[in-house]
């Protein structure tokens, strides 16, 4: 990693998490390692996440004693590191600028490359979902993950177009899916944005990570330790507002977002501040690829783990 790479929110994030000597930090998502290497500087040691074994390249020059990277999904951090263990928690969520600017990798439209978008290196490919999804099943992706409103017109272009000549290029699918939505029309974004979306969301299960992971932030945090969660599109962050509602205490714990729980079980989270804080200014202009990221922090309490509910 350069080190000049600089990740999403930094300033806020630090400023949330307080991180400092002695401290054990998880990197959920360490990507090209700029969020531990911020972390590292204070003096904390960090835990790293990330299911991408190419992201080991970017752990050069990190001290061996205070940091660590395993390659698995953040979901199993209290397994990893236990129960009460950590003293902060920090997810980026979403697909990383290294792996958008890596044509090989298959996240991007704009840079013609296989269409594999796996964030990990195993399981299927988006080739292997717009290849052999039914329909329907493709429409519910689109439409779900991506909030694609054509999702069912995008579908059944792609089922008759796929029986004479199968899917296999990045380029292809998003130049096939802008014919079909009849061009851009001045749109200010590219008209298979949220069909790209949605593919990668499944691909990957990220919602369903993001669900878990929570769950295991919650139980590997000492009472005290702090959760920074950076998101980047409303479903990431539906999830982790309902989740960080149900335990403050704020939202009734059968709220349609929540996981769910036991009734009565006390609250394991205090709000660091209400809503959610975004980029600045200064920050927009220097990467905009960050304009819709929201950052959301809590505190956790002395209250005991909530337990999902049979």
């Amino acid at each position: 990693m350069s080190p000049a790479h600089r990740p999403v929110l930094l300033d806020e994030v630090s400023a949330a998490l307080q991180a400092g000597p002695g401290q054990v930090i998880v990197d959920g998502t360490f990507g090209a390692g700029g969020y531990s290497r911020a972390f590292l500087e204070t003096g904390a040691s960090v835990l790293a996440f990330d299911r991408d074994p190419s992201a080991r390249r970017f752990t050069e020059g990190l001290p061996g004693d205070r940091f660590r990277l395993v390659e698995a999904n953040f979901s199993s951090m209290d397994e990893v590191a236990g129960e009460a263990a950590v003293d902060g928690v920090a997810l980026d969520l979403g697909v990383s600028s290294m792996q958008l600017d890596e044509a090989e990798r298959g996240f991007s439209f704009m840079r013609d490359g296989p269409l594999d978008m796996r964030m990990g290196a195993s399981g299927p490919t988006a080739a292997d979902l717009v290849n052999e999804a039914e329909a329907e099943e493709l429409a519910r992706i689109f439409f779900v993950y991506g909030e694609e409103r054509k999702s069912r017109r995008i579908a059944g272009a792609i089922v008759r177009r796929r029986a004479e000549q199968p899917f296999t290029r990045t380029a292809d699918l998003a130049e096939f899916i802008e014919r079909v939505l009849g061009g851009r029309r001045g749109a200010k974004t590219h008209p298979a944005t949220r069909a790209f979306q949605g593919l990668r969301i499944a691909v990957n299960d990220e919602l369903g990570e993001l669900e878990a992971g929570l769950g295991a932030a919650e139980r590997a945090l000492k009472t005290g330790g702090r959760l920074c969660v950076v998101t980047f599109h409303s479903l990431e962050d539906r999830i982790v507002k309902s989740f960080l509602s149900v335990r403050a205490g704020k939202t009734p714990a059968g709220s349609r977002h929540a996981p769910p729980v036991e009734a009565g079980a006390p609250a394991s989270f205090d709000l660091l501040f209400n809503g959610a804080h975004g980029p600045s200014d200064a920050e927009l202009d220097a990467n905009p690829r960050s304009r819709s990221a929201k950052l959301r922090a809590a505190v956790r309490t002395a209250a005991p783990v909530w337990r999902q509910a049979a």
